[in-house]
């Protein structure tokens, strides 16, 4: 799948655009899978993607929540490629209300490329993450993610860029 997430900002975490407030947040393995059905569901929502293939493919798909919150601010689906060492990314999605310049919380795609290079880091692909973008984003996501190219649409994010967005993240809370 391609990429075509905006990533608006890199933040501490998720900031209200309404108030300027940060909001920690947290993920979760979505654990049942999603079917047809729920993806018929989260497209009369506003999602644009058909969430019940990456799960067909194989792939985990985590939500990103506000702490103590369950309303989902965004998801990515990822399959960890042991053999080769990198975590493929398939799908990252804002929620509807998330997205363009009216969104209710900036930093949502960067903080779900930090979970995903986290989950890298954690299986023991040192934190590589790759995936294929839409063109004309390739540029954006080699300036605001660090990522470089592999080919003309595919990039990856190394242990370098992992580990600055780990840190940017997923910092110890004091």
């Amino acid at each position: 799948m391609v990429i075509e997430i905006l990533i608006d900002s890199l933040t501490n975490c998720l900031i209200c655009a309404e108030t300027g407030q940060e909001c920690d947040t947290e993920y979760r393995l979505v654990t049942r899978t999603i079917t047809k059905q729920d993806a018929v569901k989260l497209k009369a929502q506003g999602w644009k993607f058909d969430w019940s293939i990456p799960h067909q493919n194989g792939y985990e798909v985590y939500e990103l929540l506000l702490e103590n919150d369950d309303e989902v601010q965004g998801m990515i689906a990822l399959k960890h490629i042991r053999d080769q060492y990198y975590t493929h990314v398939d799908i990252v999605e804002a929620a509807p209300f998330n997205v363009g310049s009216t969104g209710k919380y900036k930093g949502v795609g960067a903080h779900l490329f930090a979970v995903a290079c986290k989950l890298s880091w954690d299986a023991g692909n040192e934190g590589y993450v790759q995936f294929t973008a839409k063109t004309d984003l390739v540029d954006h996501y080699m300036k605001m993610l660090n990522a470089k190219r592999i080919d003309w649409h595919t990039l990856y994010i190394d242990s370098y860029g992992a580990v600055a967005l780990i840190n940017k993240y997923f910092k110890e809370r004091e």
